[in-house]
């Protein structure tokens, strides 16, 4: 080992020294913070709104839940958060970002950290160092490409054909139980409870590399390799849709996830049930701007037009996820609707048509 490189890992472990710790949503009672903000104005007043479109979610007993995540608020510390909704029957179904499910809580799965930025030095100094940004967070490059191999490794020892993204996460969930590191992960915890996960952009994300490689070594070899169905997602969340009837939304940031789970009621539509309803209840958390006229940023009214939201029981919140979350998802767990919620397990539909 020559001096600089000693230098380089001594810069990087100084870098890498503050873990990111994810907030504890049992560990503090948000309840009397949201009913203060219920009798105050402007964006406090919108979340204390949404909680109570959550809360009449999780009151439902004929609402299936669903949980969507675009953004990089599991990075930033939500990812328990996101995890205990699931060990606590608060949401059934999962659509995210493939960089929330890959990048952030199966790379934590598979004992990798995040990092607090404690300074921000010139960004190329980071790619010297092998060091990802997100903001003020910090990835270990050689830990991320550590993921994208275990990837590669569980597409290897599946069948080759196509599979949903549904179905390949449930297989990285099986991976974290068998040879895990972190109790706490969405996808181990999604997999144990049968919380069906989907990722409609999923090689967007490490999960991408991991699978290309599989491809390349495998077309080398002359063997046949597994793919990706996403008109198969498609399906899936689709056929969860009908089966359900009464569907609740809880949105974080938007993009593709947003608009995937909203269109399965006129994908059914399409397919001849003109009986499915709009989903019931939603709720978006985001800061995009309702004015470029993009999918994050459309209003959930807006989404009316199109026949996929119910204007009844909707919340938009204009304001960072990372910084309402934690209020929003306390003040339900403390209040406690979903001790009393069946467990759908909608992953067991697909076992079934199997």
């Amino acid at each position: 080992m020559n001096d600089l490189t000693k230098i380089n890992d001594t810069r990087k472990a100084e870098l890498l020294s503050s873990t990111v710790e994810h907030v504890d949503i049992r560990a503090f009672d948000a309840r009397p913070i949201i009913d203060a903000m219920g009798k105050m104005s402007f964006t406090s007043r919108d979340l204390s709104r949404a909680t109570g479109i959550y809360n009449q979610m999780l009151a439902d007993k004929d609402c299936t839940v669903f949980l969507v995540i675009a953004g990089s608020t599991s990075a930033g510390g939500c990812m328990d958060l996101y995890a205990e909704l699931v060990r606590s029957n608060m949401v059934d179904g999962i659509i995210a970002t493939g960089a929330s499910i890959v990048d952030m809580d199966f790379f934590e799965g598979l004992g990798h950290k995040h990092y607090q930025a404690l300074e921000i030095p010139d960004d190329n100094v980071l790619r010297s160092l092998y060091i990802d940004r997100i903001y003020d967070t910090y990835i270990d490059e050689e830990q991320l490409q550590d993921t994208d191999h275990t990837i590669g490794e569980i597409a290897d020892r599946l069948e080759p054909r196509p599979y949903s993204s549904r179905e390949f996460i449930r297989e990285m969930g099986r991976y974290l139980v068998e040879q895990g590191k972190k109790e706490n992960s969405l996808v181990k915890l999604a997999y144990e409870h049968d919380v069906p996960i989907f990722c409609p952009a999923f090689t967007d994300s490490s999960a991408g590399f991991g699978l290309v490689k599989h491809q390349v070594e495998r077309m080398k070899a002359g063997k046949p390799y597994m793919t990706m169905d996403s008109i198969a997602d498609f399906r899936e969340l689709t056929n969860i849709k009908i089966a359900a009837g009464t569907t609740g939304l809880l949105m974080i940031g938007g993009g593709v996830p947003k608009n995937f789970v909203q269109d399965t009621v006129v994908c059914a539509e399409i397919l001849g049930h003109h009986d499915i309803a709009m989903h019931k209840y939603a709720v978006q958390i985001t800061v995009a701007d309702v004015r470029d006229g993009a999918c994050s940023s459309s209003t959930l009214q807006e989404a009316a037009s199109w026949g996929k939201v119910d204007t009844a029981l909707e919340q938009m919140v204009f304001a960072e996820a990372g910084s309402v979350m934690p209020l929003l998802a306390s003040d339900a767990y403390h209040r406690g609707h979903w001790r009393e919620r069946p467990e759908r397990r909608w992953a067991k539909l697909f076992e079934k048509a199997a």
